[in-house]
């Protein structure tokens, strides 16, 4: 792991989702002196989007420059007078490419990340977008999903990331140097944290997160934990996780047992088999619908943020994580993880599993896994990558 790659003043606090993670947002919102990005998968005309609207348009009318991207087909069923009336209210509002526009824009290709960063000092990141089922509501729980709260001076690079994004042209490959960064706030330097920013986007030659991934599995020493909602890895991680475990590292691996995305659970359980066989622990959890998306190694550091495992999120699409390299922050995390693992989840054994299937049921899932591949390619084919 590159060392050289983190910025080392900061602070984090995990933020387990829900109306935790919406009552800090509307926080930071309302605080907000110079600057506010907010880019988000989904953006629902819904409760919970109303209510950050109203933050945003009082942040505007306070001259805080304020920039909302979200991603054109999956924030498309935003009417056009809500737009039009965050614009009229000094909020810079604009979708994330569109499926197919031109040369310049890939059929297919989509803004996944769910970043908030503000005054070049505060950064959420996680797996939460704008919408009610993110949000505890009143009779209904949200989902269980993730974020990190982060201070310091990762936050400016974030802040740089997402002025390129809206801006719409492509990062470079800038040297930070992190020891001239300044914020305006006064950290804890006993809780310092070593953070890094990592980006998927394969049109630019970004697989960051990806490689956050490969290096889990090459330098982990004892256990890895991954939580991951949409659980379809590719080739080269099953592979690399397979080798992983003939080393002597624990593997567990919680999916969902409910699903927003039924196709996706069924490909999902098509790799139980292959999972089970590799020695890897399984289990779903089955209270809510999981949506959150991390990694914990070992007993040191953790990658968390929108990337899913799996060649949607490696290949077409905009995906953003943190690494976060702190043991006090990253047994927190693995601590929570295992409570809900004892807690709320179904371990997957070899005879759970057997009992649990047939043969139409496998047929259905095999049906999945390939649909789901083919359909990748169909929405890849037109990618090229630029030079």
């Amino acid at each position: 792991m590159n060392n050289k790659e983190y910025s080392h003043k900061n602070n984090v606090t995990l933020i387990k989702g829900g109306k935790s993670y919406f009552d800090l947002l509307t926080n930071l919102i309302d605080e907000a002196k110079e600057t506010i990005f907010i880019q988000s998968y989904i953006f629902n005309e819904d409760d919970t989007g109303i209510h950050i609207a109203i933050s945003l348009r009082k942040a505007a009318k306070r001259n805080v420059k304020t920039y909302v991207l979200v991603d054109g087909i999956a924030s498309q069923s935003l009417s056009k007078n809500f737009i039009q009336s965050l614009l009229n209210d000094g909020i810079n509002f604009k979708p994330f490419m569109p499926l197919f526009q031109c040369n310049d824009y890939y059929f297919g290709r989509r803004m996944h990340q769910k970043v908030v960063c503000i005054d070049q000092v505060h950064s959420l990141v996680g797996g939460l977008n704008i919408a009610d089922r993110y949000n505890d509501l009143p009779n209904k729980t949200a989902w269980l999903d993730f974020a990190v709260y982060v201070q310091g001076e990762v936050s400016v690079i974030v802040a740089d990331y997402c002025r390129r994004i809206w801006n719409g042209y492509p990062y470079d490959d800038e040297k930070y140097n992190f020891e001239n960064l300044t914020t305006n706030i006064n950290l804890n330097s006993d809780e310092f944290c070593d953070v890094r920013m990592r980006r998927n986007d394969w049109v630019w030659h970004k697989n960051e997160i990806s490689n956050s991934y490969i290096e889990m599995m090459h330098h982990a020493k004892n256990n890895i934990t991954i939580l991951c909602s949409y659980f379809i890895p590719g080739k080269t991680l099953r592979r690399l996780m397979a080798n992983a475990v003939k080393r002597g590292i624990s593997i567990k691996v919680i999916t969902t047992n409910k699903s927003d995305v039924k196709i996706a659970k069924y490909a999902e359980r098509w790799l139980y088999d292959w999972l089970l066989r590799n020695k890897i622990e399984l289990y779903e959890y089955k209270t809510r619908i999981l949506h959150g998306k991390l990694a914990i190694c070992d007993d040191d550091w953790f990658t968390i943020g929108s990337y899913n495992i799996n060649n949607i999120s490696t290949y077409a699409a905009l995906e953003l994580n943190l690494d976060i390299k702190n043991k006090n922050k990253t047994i927190e995390l693995l601590q929570f993880v295992n409570e809900i693992i004892n807690v709320d989840c179904i371990k997957i054994t070899k005879e759970y599993h057997r009992n649990s299937k047939n043969i139409i049921k496998q047929f259905s899932r095999w049906l999945s896994y390939q649909f789901i591949r083919i359909v990748f390619k169909l929405f890849t084919f037109y990618f090229k990558r630029k030079n």
